[in-house]
């Protein structure tokens, strides 16, 4: 997509002018999960489910949202919407930080955000009909008519390619894909500016999951929709996504336009989870070098001294193991946390090389 090359800023790091608007500014964004124990049950730990997540989406692009489960990045949608009370940090839609706003007045926000659930089977209401989960949010912040709120209704079923004749059936009597179609239009009723994808199509059939991508593309560009879609699908992430962050442990790692990020990545992480997407060339899949990274992934309640992926990188360096790496940008719009590509550090092929070689890749997409 073009907005790939006209906005590949991550916000928080100087040397990137974005051409476009920043919709969504999320800084240094916290949320911990206290830990009770023991008889009188006192707060023990805290599991550190996102911590200190930084980047911005600008108007019209998909930021895309990849990382193993646990990883944190559903937690991090939800805390984006404040569906969760924030640890630390802010989260500003639209110029307001709704990290700070009283609830009467996030409840005036809401409209302007919105959310596409992962199962769309639990996320619709088994007694009410299509018409009345998709008009819910009508019911709630507006004053309409009955006949008005019917004709929106009526709208958005044409938007997500339902027949209107559904209108007064239950979700049991559907399959998922339309089950996820009517959560898509329930979520565009008040419409939104800016939609979080949690995993959308992860509880559908593979035949039903491209429809599903295609319409999220085709009422993007239709109502001029801002996306955070996040997803374990690489392949699906590169095909909707205009930049990719990509998450450990609670904390983004990388972030990229997508085309620098899949041609290149830079963390050890992202080439272990970007040797996993499958080729479809059977050829070229053959001579695919595998990553397979042993050990478990540590508990978020205790994360390792240093880098979080110190205990299962391949190439874990001493200072891996006691000093956290640096956030910051190595190419326009390329940013990663490892100590491998420190200019100070003899580096193997995702180091100082990679970086050079990523730097001039990158310019020479710029140039064409």
């Amino acid at each position: 997509m073009s907005a790939t090359q006209e906005a590949p800023g991550a916000g928080t790091a100087a040397g990137t002018e974005p051409a476009r608007r920043k919709l969504v500014e999320v800084h240094d964004l916290k949320l911990y999960f206290p830990i009770y124990g023991g008889l009188l049950r006192r707060q023990v730990g805290n599991v550190k489910a996102v911590d200190g997540v930084s980047f911005d989406i600008y108007e019209g692009e998909t930021l895309g949202i990849v990382g193993e489960s646990g990883c944190g990045k559903s937690t991090c949608g939800r805390a984006v919407l404040r569906l969760y009370e924030l640890t630390e940090g802010s989260v500003v839609i639209e110029g307001e930080d709704i990290a700070k706003l009283a609830p009467e007045k996030l409840r005036r926000k809401r409209p302007s955000m919105q959310m596409v659930f992962q199962d769309p089977q639990a996320s619709l209401n088994p007694r009410m009909t299509v018409a009345g989960i998709i008009g819910e949010p009508l019911d709630e912040h507006t004053d309409w008519n009955r006949a008005r709120k019917l004709e929106r209704i009526y709208e958005l079923m044409d938007a997500v390619g339902l027949n209107r004749d559904f209108a007064n059936r239950y979700p049991h009597a559907f399959s998922g894909g339309q089950r996820q179609r009517i959560g898509i239009a329930r979520a565009l009723a008040l419409n939104p500016r800016f939609i979080v994808c949690d995993e959308p199509i992860a509880a559908l059939d593979v035949s039903i999951q491209a429809q599903v991508v295609n319409l999220l593309e085709e009422l993007q560009d239709q109502f001029g929709l801002t996306y955070m879609f996040i997803s374990h699908d690489l392949s699906m992430v590169k095909h909707i996504a205009d930049r990719v962050a990509v998450m450990y442990l609670g904390k983004i790692i990388e972030l990229a336009p997508v085309d620098a990020l899949y041609a290149q990545p830079l963390h050890p992480y992202t080439e272990a989870l970007m040797s996993a997407v499958p080729e479809p060339d059977p050829s070229m899949e053959n001579r695919k070098d595998r990553i397979v990274l042993k050990g478990d992934v540590p508990s978020p309640s205790n994360p390792p001294k240093g880098c979080n992926f110190c205990t299962r990188c391949p190439k874990v360096m001493d200072i891996c193991r006691e000093i956290e790496p640096e956030y910051r940008e190595y190419a326009p719009g390329h940013f990663a946390a490892c100590h491998l590509l420190d200019n100070n550090t003899k580096a193997g092929p995702t180091g100082a090389a990679r970086h050079e070689h990523n730097q001039t890749s990158i310019q020479q997409g710029e140039d064409a």
